[in-house]
């Protein structure tokens, strides 16, 4: 199950709404241009996604700046549509299309092609190198807004209503919710 939202900064506070990526973005430009359509002016929106237990990624879109991400664990991420969005190439390290067929051949429960989902990635298979287990991206992203990298890594199954509380966001988070 997965839960994606939009906080937009505004001068009165943070305003949620709820998206359905799958719907209107496939790409990490399609998510930032969905997210500055919900900025008033340049202000900052950051879209909030997470699967159940699994994993969460924040994206911080500023006015015009190129997106920063953070996703808590890669490898699982990579195994569901909304974080192939979120693991681009420059994020996981590696030359534009570099592995690309390691992430296509995954099904979305993160099995390759005619695999039982019990076999072992420590094998040393390539998509087991390919995208990193744990976080990756900007760990900085939220350091500014009350969320410390420290904390950022530390948080786990209820990551986003930790960091909507942080911002001060947490009401407008759950009426989207």
């Amino acid at each position: 199950m997965y839960f994606a939202a939009l906080l937009a900064r505004t001068e009165d506070g943070w305003e949620a709404s709820d998206t359905e990526l799958l719907d209107n973005v496939e790409t990490l430009s399609d998510l930032a241009d969905l997210a500055r359509e919900a900025a008033a002016e340049d202000d900052t929106v950051l879209v909030l996604i997470e699967q159940e237990d699994a994993w969460f990624g924040v994206v911080r879109i500023d006015g015009e700046d190129d997106p920063r991400i953070y996703v808590s664990d890669a490898a699982a991420a990579a195994r569901s549509s909304y974080g192939e969005i979120l693991l681009t190439d420059e994020l996981l390290g590696r030359e534009p299309g570099e592995d690309e067929a390691d992430l296509d051949s995954l099904d979305l429960d993160g099995t390759e092609d005619g695999e039982d989902e019990d076999d072992d990635d420590s094998e040393g298979g390539a998509s087991a190198e390919a995208v990193p287990h744990g976080p990756v991206g900007d760990v900085e992203i939220l350091d500014d807004l009350g969320v410390s990298h420290k904390e950022l890594k530390a948080l786990s199954e209820d990551a986003l209503t930790e960091i909507a509380e942080a911002l001060g966001a947490s009401e407008v988070l759950e009426t989207v919710r």
